[in-house]
């Protein structure tokens, strides 16, 4: 298993895919920019650069939409 996105994307992934097993719907991205404790633009940048990645989909015009294309297994911990 070869990781192929950064260590900064892989703790994105790590949440979004602990986040919705927790609650059983994708975070939005204001908490993922009040986890994060970064600005929206941030946020939104790391979303549709994991999108272009291959990493997770969204449905357009949809909220909470975000479906991880990864397997568990292949993801970080999440720090």
């Amino acid at each position: 298993m070869k990781k192929s996105y950064t260590d900064k994307q892989g703790q994105y992934l790590a949440y979004l895919y602990y986040y919705t097993k927790i609650h059983g719907y994708p975070p939005s991205e204001a908490e993922m920019q009040q986890y994060f404790r970064v600005s929206p633009p941030s946020v939104h940048q790391m979303i549709l650069t994991l999108e272009t990645h291959g990493f997770i989909e969204r449905s357009p015009g949809q909220a909470r939409s975000i479906r991880l294309l990864l397997p568990p297994e292949e993801l970080p911990d999440l720090l």
